[in-house]
């Protein structure tokens, strides 16, 4: 067992039916990732307090909704639960990047696409799937 700590994942959803995804490199895997905006939790830090501050230093966006998407756990081995939300009602202001995500990319998209890219295999980072399924379950028809 692997003791690690939350994490959150967060699928933005602008009014229009976009949502944005964040591309970074995963030496463990040796692939450049798209990925749905996440990070993991400081110690005591709540989740929904990580998924906000993870969405404004990758994306530069602001939520003024979230709506949980529940609680996964990544991996048997894992300790840490994955925190999923929707964000909705966005406002844009400036990334902060930490560091290491100094070369990340944001991408923005229909909604659809990025769901299809997750259905197809495209997106293979497992939280963002879950996060992009479950997510469009909840998002309602416009």
């Amino acid at each position: 067992m692997i003791t690690n700590p939350d994490s959150a994942f967060v699928v933005p959803h602008f009014d229009n039916g976009d949502t944005m995804l964040v591309r970074q490199w995963r030496h463990a895997w040796n692939i450049s990732s798209w990925e749905v905006p996440a990070g993991t939790s400081d110690p005591g830090e709540d989740p929904l307090e990580c998924a906000r501050r993870e969405l404004v230093e990758e994306t530069g966006l602001v939520a003024a909704r979230y709506t949980s998407l529940g609680v996964v756990h990544g991996a048997a081995m894992l300790t840490g639960l994955a925190h999923l939300y929707l964000a909705e009602q966005l406002t844009e202001s400036a990334r902060k990047p930490e560091k290491y995500e100094q070369d990340m990319e944001v991408l923005r998209l229909p909604f659809r696409e990025a769901l299809d890219a997750a259905m197809d295999g495209q997106i293979v980072h497992s939280g963002s799937v879950t996060a992009l399924c479950r997510a469009a379950r909840a998002i309602k028809p416009s």
